[in-house]
Formats: structure tokens, C-alpha cells, sequence
């Protein structure tokens, strides 16, 4: 600790003896957060410059793939005259990203940081290569299934492992600085690509700059771990029973007692259940209209049934049998974890219930080039990183962070409120832009606060886990969101359609509605456009009223958070440092050398 701090009186409770009893008996599971510990105090000057600078490359190939792919889905849908399926395909999107994030939390957790990444990459590069060959819609969405399995989650989770609780919000948002380029630069390297390669090539190119810019950090990583287990610094692991006793009578090393051992700290079983659970009652609301007889159809009825057993079963099978559960008890009972994880899960909701047809409709309402429009859809990214970057400032020196959480809230209230007036063919450039500015402005404030409080609650060794459980609701919030906007567009744009273009035929009207680029096609004041531009008007309005009244939600649960004090500690909750060691009191210094 530094010289001279002196923290504010604190009156948050410390770790219970629940807590202790539970991490002691789960040990050989956060193997991967011993390694964190231990690297950290073999990492010298130059090994700490090859880390930050791996995690700002790997930053930057992130924020370049969102800045740029998702402009090459609406066109890639559209050339398969599918482009209504978009929801359906991010609902898919949303469902793995959400399940895959405790699968790599786990990972990271019971193996380490550098050997999780590697999984991820693998996964990431095999997913752009199916979508850049793809011969249809199904393909494209399988791919977008492989790669979406959690690239930016650790690189959470390798923050918290690095940074005390004073600093961490800042450089959370530091990384995702990048965003403030590539909202550009990604929209006109998109622009260049739709125009002269093709949308097969802008998803094709990461399957080689991702591994490239990975590589650093993968490497400083798995040195760190090799370099800590070889100078001793890490306790061989002992297996251990369910109950936690030792197992002599077990060979360690055998293939048998290796899978049953991480399946058990993995907890399979749990994740297949969550899996299913989430898929099967999302999945229902985005597909009900192109089935026959819609919500009546037995197969959405028996999807949606079957989905809520499961969601039983998952949630018995986490409280009473699994010995490492994806949701421990403490964790739904910790009031910071559940109202951040609540706070993400309604503030993505309403988020994409605004942004799912979002570039669809600017495309078909204003008369705005194809890299215009994309710079205007980069702009609530561009506001939620620079304010991001305030926000963490503000915690940095403040030390608080829940003042920041809840007026980043109203802000972000104020600004979907206003889409409800700018939505149509006649507000001006203006208004539009300034709803996703302010709407980025609360959201950089909210997500970077809302994440350094659930992580302040928690000790090191849940860190990880607590951070995935966090993103896990918040993606299912996207995915609640992408389904609804889904089920809003399939429910209500075909009959709008034949409201404002009654003249045309049903195959005509059909052709508008699967793809925008006939839409966008027709030139402005002719009667076809404007009648498109009428009907996305309708269908939107109902999606931006339901996102406001959504976005209230998450400033009540902002009031019910715990106010933590953020200080030079791994957490707020117990007294270790960075390595785990045992903070020192003020004025002391730590004589221990550091490792060149």
C-alpha cells in the first residue's frame, strides 16, 4: 500500500465464515487464480509492458470486429434475402455469448488466464472462417455461434486480476479506448469492403489479424504461469472428493479422475442445464411468427414449457448437488452481484429493443450514405467508451461508485426517452445523433460503475466467476431485448407494410420486408420509400416506448446498491493485495524484491 494512504472509515461487513468455508473446500478449483497471484510477483518492468501492450492490442482487434461486423450482417442476410432474420441470429449470438462466459470464467478459473485465451482464440478464428465460406443464413449463424464465446470477458477478468479497486474502473475504460478510432476507421474500412470485397472478406480478414494481435498477450500470460510454477510459487494441487476430503486413493493424473475433477469445478452439468434453459424459452419469441400457427404452433409451445422445467431443474441441481455451481447461494445472496447483474439485464434490454433495426431503419429513413450511416450507428459506442473513461476518473478520486452508476442511469433514461419523438422521417440529423450520444453517455458511466461494484463485493478467487455471472444476465437482458424487437417486427411490419403500400402485391411487399437494400433502393418522395419509411416509423415507436419504460428499472436498483469504498485493495471485502498477500498497514513497506 502506498505510503501515506489513509482510507476512509468503512463500515462494510468483511468475508463471512460461509464464504471462507466454501473457498477453502473449492481450492483446486481457483488453481488459475493462484497462478494470477503468483505470476504477479515475478512480473518485472519490461514483462508488465508486454502485458498492457497484449491488452491493448487484444482491445483494439475487439473493438475493430464490432465497429466493422456488424454492418456486415445486415448486408449478408440481405444477400440471402433473409434480412428479417437478423434478430433471430443475435438472439443466437446473445444466448452463447451469455452461456459461454461462465464456461470461460470456469476455465480461467480451474486451468489459468493464458490457456482459457487460447480456447477462446481457437473457437474465434475457426467461427470467421465458417461465416467468411457460408452458403446460406444457417451457416453464418453456426459461425457466429463458434466466435461469439467470450474474447472481452477476459479481459475483465485479467483487469480485476491486475488493477486495486482505485484504478480498475479507469483502466476498464481505458481499453476500450480503441472505440474512439475504430468507430471510424471501422466505418469506412467496412464501407471499402462491402464496396470492392464483399461482406465474406470483412469477416474473413479476422480470422488472421485476430490471432496476430492475441499473441502477445497470450504469450506474456503463459510465460508469467510457467516462470511461477517453475520458481516454486504455486502448491502442487490434491485431488479432493465432493465433499472436499483427499482422494489418496485416486491417481491424480489418470484420464478418468482429470475429467471427473474438472467436470465437477466446471460444473457441465449446470451449464448444460443453463444452456438449454436459456435457449429454449428466448428462442420461442423470434421464431413464432415464421412457424405455422404462430404462438399456437405445439412445437413453441412445448419449446417454452420444456425451457422453464429446465430452468427448475438447473436451479435445484446449483442449490443442492453441484459441489462447484455456475450460481453458488452466496453469490444470490450478495446485494451488489444481484442488483448489477439486474441493472445489465434491463439496460440491455432496452438497449437493443432500440438498436436491433437500428441501421435498417436510418438506412430506409434518411438519405445518408453508407459510411454516414455507419458513423451514426458508431455513435452511442463512441460516447459510452469517452465517458467511460470519465467515469472511471471520477471513481478514481471520488472512491465511490455508486453516485457515478446512478446519474449515469438518468442520463441514459433521458436519452431513449427522446427516441421516441426522433424515431421518424422528420426529425432532423441532429436529434437523432444526440439520443445515442446521451444514450452513451449513461451507459459509460452505468457499465464501467455497475461492474467495479459487483467485483468490490466479492474476494479475489470469485472475481472471475462473479464478473461471467454479472455478463451472463446482462447478455440474456440483450438477448430478452434482440427476441422482443424480433417479435415486434415480425408481429407488426408485414401488416404495416400493407397498411401504407396497399397497391403492392403480397410477393412485393414480402421482398421489401426480406431485404434493405430494395428498400433503400427507391429514391426519396417516391411513394414505395415513403411508404417503408412510414411503416418502420410505426414499428419502431412501439420498440423505443417499451425500451424507456425498461430503462427505468435499473435506477431503483442503482438505489438499492451498497456505496463501496474503492481503495488500494484487490476488493473491498478483505484485506490481500494484488499477489494475495496480506495488505500491510500505513507507512510500511514491502522489502520483498521483485523478480526482474
Amino acid at each position: 500500500m502506498a505510503a501515506g494512504y489513509m482510507p476512509l472509515p468503512q463500515t462494510e461487513p468483511q468475508v463471512d465464515s460461509e464464504v471462507r468455508s466454501v473457498l477453502a473446500q473449492e481450492g483446486d478449483a481457483h488453481a488459475g487464480v493462484k497462478k494470477v497471484e503468483a505470476a504477479q510477483r515475478i512480473y518485472g518492468r519490461r514483462s508488465r509492458w508486454c502485458l498492457f501492450i497484449g491488452l491493448g492490442l487484444a482491445s483494439y482487434i475487439y473493438s475493430l470486429d464490432a465497429s466493422t461486423t456488424s454492418v456486415y450482417l445486415t448486408f449478408a442476410t440481405s444477400s440471402f434475402g433473409e434480412h428479417s432474420l437478423i434478430s433471430s441470429i443475435t438472439v443466437a449470438q446473445s444466448l452463447i455469448v451469455a452461456v459461454g462466459k461462465p464456461v470461460i470464467a470456469k476455465v480461467a478459473d480451474v486451468s489459468s488466464r493464458g490457456t482459457a485465451y487460447v480456447g477462446v482464440l481457437i473457437f474465434y478464428v475457426l467461427g470467421y472462417i465458417v461465416i467468411a465460406s457460408a452458403p446460406n443464413v444457417s451457416t453464418i449463424a453456426g459461425g457466429i455461434v463458434l466466435y461469439a464465446v467470450g474474447l472481452q470477458l477476459l479481459t475483465q477478468i485479467i483487469i480485476a486480476d491486475i488493477t486495486t479497486l482505485a484504478w480498475r474502473g479507469l483502466v476498464v475504460s481505458l481499453v476500450s479506448a480503441p472505440f474512439l478510432i475504430n468507430a471510424f476507421i471501422g466505418s469506412n474500412i467496412a464501407s471499402a469492403v462491402l464496396e470492392h470485397a464483399g461482406w465474406r472478406w470483412g469477416y474473413g480478414m479476422f480470422a488472421i489479424l485476430v490471432p496476430a494481435a492475441l499473441a502477445p498477450l497470450i504469450i506474456t500470460l503463459l510465460w508469467a504461469e510457467r516462470k511461477a510454477k517453475k520458481l516454486a510459487l504455486l502448491d502442487a494441487p490434491v485431488p479432493r472428493s465432493r465433499s472436499g476430503s483427499r482422494q489418496p486413493g485416486l491417481t491424480y493424473g489418470s484420464t478418468k479422475a482429470r475429467f471427473l475433477r474438472t467436470a465437477e469445478q466446471l460444473d457441465l452439468v449446470g451449464l448444460v442445464l443453463l444452456g438449454f434453459a436459456v435457449s429454449l424459452t428466448l428462442l420461442p419469441l423470434t421464431i413464432s411468427q415464421t412457424v405455422k400457427g404462430n404462438w399456437k404452433n405445439g412445437s413453441i409451445i412445448a419449446m417454452l414449457a420444456v425451457g422453464v422445467v429446465i430452468l427448475v431443474m438447473f436451479t435445484i441441481w446449483d442449490l443442492y448437488f453441484a459441489r462447484v455451481p455456475v450460481i453458488a447461494p452466496r453469490f444470490v445472496r450478495n446485494k451488489s452481484v444481484v442488483c448489477a447483474a439486474l441493472i445489465g439485464f434491463f439496460d440491455f434490454m432496452s438497449y437493443y429493443l432500440t438498436f436491433t433495426y437500428l441501421f435498417s431503419f436510418v438506412l430506409v429513413v434518411k438519405p445518408w450514405s453508407l459510411v454516414n450511416a455507419a458513423y451514426f450507428i458508431q455513435t452511442q459506442s463512441v460516447a459510452l467508451t469517452f465517458f467511460g473513461i470519465l467515469a472511471g476518473l471520477s471513481m478514481r478520486f471520488l472512491h465511490r461508485y455508486k453516485y457515478v452508476l446512478v446519474i449515469g442511469l438518468i442520463i441514459r433514461l433521458a436519452g431513449v426517452a427522446m427516441m421516441i419523438h426522433s424515431r421518424g422521417a422528420n426529425a432532423s440529423d441532429a436529434e437523432l445523433v444526440w439520443t445515442q450520444i446521451l444514450q452513451g453517455f449513461g451507459g459509460g458511466f452505468a457499465a464501467v460503475s455497475s461492474q467495479v461494484g459487483a467485483q468490490a463485493s466479492v474476494p479475489h478467487a470469485d472475481v472471475a466467476i462473479i464478473t461471467a455471472v454479472v455478463l451472463l444476465v446482462t447478455e440474456i437482458g440483450g438477448a430478452v431485448g434482440n427476441a422482443c424487437a424480433g417479435a415486434i417486427w415480425s408481429n407488426t411490419m408485414p401488416a404495416n407494410l400493407e397498411k401504407y403500400l396497399p397497391w403492392l402485391s403480397d410477393e412485393q411487399r414480402a421482398e421489401l420486408y426480406g431485404s434493405i437494400t430494395l428498400a433503400a433502393g427507391y429514391p426519396r418522395g417516391d411513394p414505395v420509400r415513403e411508404g417503408v419509411i412510414s411503416a418502420y416509423d410505426d414499428t419502431m415507436k412501439i420498440m423505443v416506448i417499451a425500451a424507456t419504460a425498461l430503462s427505468v428499472i435499473p435506477i431503483l436498483l442503482a438505489l438499492a446498491m451498497p456505496n463501496w469504498y474503492l481503495g488500494d485493495k484487490q476488493n473491498a471485502i478483505d484485506a490481500v493485495d494484488l499477489t494475495g498477500r496480506t495488505v500491510l498497514e500505513d507507512g510500511e513497506e514491502d522489502d520483498e524484491e521483485e523478480e526482474p
